[in-house]
């Protein structure tokens, strides 16, 4: 199931461009209808193990372009964006928590957790139906959250 965000629209946007994504051999990583100011967007997330370049983009974009057209999923006119998730990825499918499996992850709390507080980091050590257990760096605390909990949940793979 995709991602909440933008609802039946992201079900039906999915549904028909996940197989032209994975023709390129790239991975439908999120997709997003959102409405920034005025503007409504349709963000296409796509992702392969080497990353993503502006070709990829591109080509996506020009082999999804006509197809939405004729679905037509979408009532009000939008900005089609086909971009990479980059670095520090959210975490948002149960595929991707299985991917990362002991990764650094940082996680930011819709409440604060006692003794840890709002934001905080560590690896990521297990997901199970919305449970997710982080464990700290000493690899002496762990904690379990569940997602619904999470503002979000992000790769932590920026080495400064």
């Amino acid at each position: 199931m995709a991602n909440k965000k933008g609802g039946a629209t992201v079900e039906a946007v999915w549904s028909l461009i996940e197989p032209m994504v994975n023709d390129f051999g790239l991975q439908l990583w999120d997709v997003r209808y959102v409405k920034e100011g005025a503007q409504w967007y349709l963000r296409v997330f796509i992702d392969k193990p080497e990353g993503i370049n502006i070709e990829d983009c591109e080509k996506v974009s020009r082999a999804i372009d006509q197809p939405l057209d004729e679905l037509n999923p979408i009532e009000q006119s939008y900005c089609l964006e086909v971009c990479s998730p980059g670095i520090e990825r959210e975490l948002i499918r149960e595929e991707h928590f299985m991917q990362f499996i002991n990764s650094d992850v940082m996680v930011k709390m819709i409440r604060p957790i006692e003794g840890i507080g709002k934001e905080f980091n560590g690896v990521l050590k297990d997901y199970n139906k919305g449970e997710i257990t982080i464990e700290d760096h000493s690899g002496e605390n762990q904690v379990t959250i569940n997602k619904k909990d999470a503002v979000w949940i992000k790769l932590d793979d920026l080495d400064i």
